[in-house]
C-alpha cells in the first residue's frame, strides 16, 4: 500500500500540472512553471486568493485597474472559459497559449472572431464591429470622426460578408483574415517563445519596486 507524501508546496487554486498543461498547449514544461509565477504575481496584485480578478487583469494590461475598456473585458471574458468572473491557472495557460508563436494559425482566427463576437451569437455584426472598432483605437490613443469610423466598418462589411446577410459568421471570418491576415497580428506575442527568460525578469523587477520605501 503506497503512501501519499506532501511536498508541502502550497499551490493556488484551480493549480494544474505543468507537464499536462505542456501536452495541451504550445510552452515546454519549464515555461508553464515560469508562467506560474507571473499568474501567482498577477493573481495576488489586489485580492490574494490565488485567482486573477477583473480589476488585477486591467491593472497588469494598463497599470490602472479603473479604466475600463471593451477591448480588456472581451479578453478577459474569453480567458474565463469557465465563465466564473476568474481566471484560474490552467485556464490562463491555455488562453496565453493561443498567442504563441507556435500555436496554429485557426486557433488566432478563431479567438479573434470570438472576440468581436461580443453578444456571442456566432455572428460579428456590424455594431459589434464598430463597437470594438472604437475600443481598439481609444486604446490606440487615436481619435476619429463619426464619419471615418463609420467608412471602416461599412468597407470591412462589404469585403467580408460574402452572403450580404449583415453579419459574418466564421467562414466569412477566415477568409476576410485570409486576405488580410494583419488582422490576427496581434494575437502573436513574441516573448512567449523564450518566457523562461522574460517572465522572470518582470516577476523579479516587480518586487523590487514593491520592496522599496
Amino acid at each position: 500500500m503506497g503512501c501519499v507524501c506532501s511536498t508541502g508546496v502550497k499551490h493556488t487554486p484551480g493549480y494544474e500540472d505543468p507537464a499536462l498543461l505542456a501536452k495541451e498547449t504550445p510552452f515546454t514544461v519549464s515555461e508553464v512553471e515560469a508562467l506560474y509565477e507571473l499568474f501567482k504575481k498577477l493573481s495576488s496584485s489586489i485580492i490574494n486568493d490565488g485567482r486573477i480578478h477583473k480589476e488585477e487583469f486591467q491593472l497588469a494590461l494598463f497599470r490602472n485597474r479603473n479604466r475600463r475598456n471593451l477591448f480588456a473585458d472581451r479578453i478577459f471574458d474569453l480567458f474565463d472559459l469557465k465563465r466564473n468572473g476568474v481566471i484560474e491557472f490552467g485556464e490562463f495557460v491555455r488562453s496565453l497559449g493561443v498567442f504563441h508563436p507556435n500555436a496554429p494559425v485557426e486557433d488566432k482566427i478563431t479567438f479573434a472572431f470570438r472576440l468581436y463576437d461580443l453578444r456571442r451569437t456566432g455572428f460579428i455584426e456590424r455594431e459589434e464591429l464598430k463597437e470594438m472598432v472604437i475600443a481598439l483605437l481609444h486604446e490606440s490613443d487615436l481619435v476619429l470622426s463619426e464619419d471615418v469610423i463609420e467608412t471602416i466598418v461599412e468597407k470591412t462589411f462589404s469585403d467580408a460578408d460574402i452572403k450580404g446577410d449583415g453579419k459574418i459568421d466564421e467562414d466569412e471570418w477566415k477568409q476576410f483574415v485570409a486576405k488580410n491576415p494583419s488582422l490576427i497580428k496581434n494575437m502573436t506575442l513574441p516573448y512567449l517563445k523564450d518566457i523562461t527568460l522574460a517572465f522572470p525578469s518582470f516577476v523579479l523587477s516587480t518586487e523590487v519596486e514593491e520592496s522599496e520605501i
